[in-house]
């Protein structure tokens, strides 16, 4: 039996798609006007005074030139200094809408760990319970910091669990425990990696890789997806135990 010829792609469907056939992840460019318009929809204002901003600064650069003549250096120097004050003004207003759209949801704390600088490594949901209190689990040069997100209340009792599980592994290891959230003794989504990042270091690279060697060894109490986690979700139970 003859084959059904294929149909011809377009060149633009062709285009999203690699040798592979996997769709490419979107260029820079595009990833730019992406948060463009989520940031003006979120903030309308945010754009605006970015550009204001730059269009300030070559101005002050186009005054300079002409007061003194040097053309070609003042805009050398004010055009790129111009040109990046407003990208840094543009990345904090994104940044600003990025926490406010996370703020109060959970998974919003792993979504910040994982996007931290620095050498981190983030192990999401090493322990939960039914009420979907989550700890999560991150190793860098201070140690281990417990992040828990969910009722304060809760969470104290299974952050201490955590503690004694991993004091087991690492028992000679800084271990650090943060709450993520709006409540009294929690540290709001806007300023978690602020508080990762004021933690003293500890350790060197060698003893953090031998830490995360170590850590292989324990397994998580229950896996978790990445990301924010919608609400009214409710934890799956564990299969029932047989006399």
């Amino acid at each position: 039996m003859a084959k059904k010829p294929q149909e011809p792609q377009e060149p633009s469907a062709r285009a999203a798609k690699g040798k592979d056939g996997a769709e490419k992840p979107p260029g820079r460019l595009k990833q730019i006007r992406m948060v463009a318009k989520v940031v003006h929809q979120q903030s309308p204002k945010s754009i605006p005074i970015a550009v204001g901003v730059s269009v300030a600064l070559v101005a002050l650069a186009v005054l300079g030139a002409v007061l003194t003549g040097a053309w070609l250096y003042w805009l050398l120097l004010g055009l790129p200094i111009a040109f990046l004050v407003g990208f840094i003004v543009f990345t904090r207003s994104a940044q600003k809408v990025q926490y406010k759209m996370l703020d109060g949801q959970l998974g919003a704390g792993m979504a910040i760990l994982e996007n931290m600088r620095g050498d981190w490594t983030v192990d999401a949901g090493v322990n939960a319970n039914r009420s979907m209190d989550i700890v999560h689990r991150a190793v860098g040069r201070p140690g281990i910091v417990l992040v828990g997100e969910g009722d304060p209340q809760r969470l104290r009792g299974l952050i201490a669990a955590e503690k004694k599980r991993t004091a087991r592994v690492a028992p000679s290891t800084p271990i650090y425990d943060v709450q993520v959230g709006n409540g009294e003794g929690q540290v709001p989504v806007s300023e978690l990696q602020k508080r990762m990042f004021k933690l003293p270091r500890n350790l060197d690279k060698p003893e953090v890789a031998e830490l995360r060697y170590r850590l292989k060894a324990l397994a998580p109490a229950i896996q978790m997806p990445k990301g924010p986690i919608p609400k009214g979700v409710k934890m799956p139970k564990g299969p029932k135990t047989q006399r």
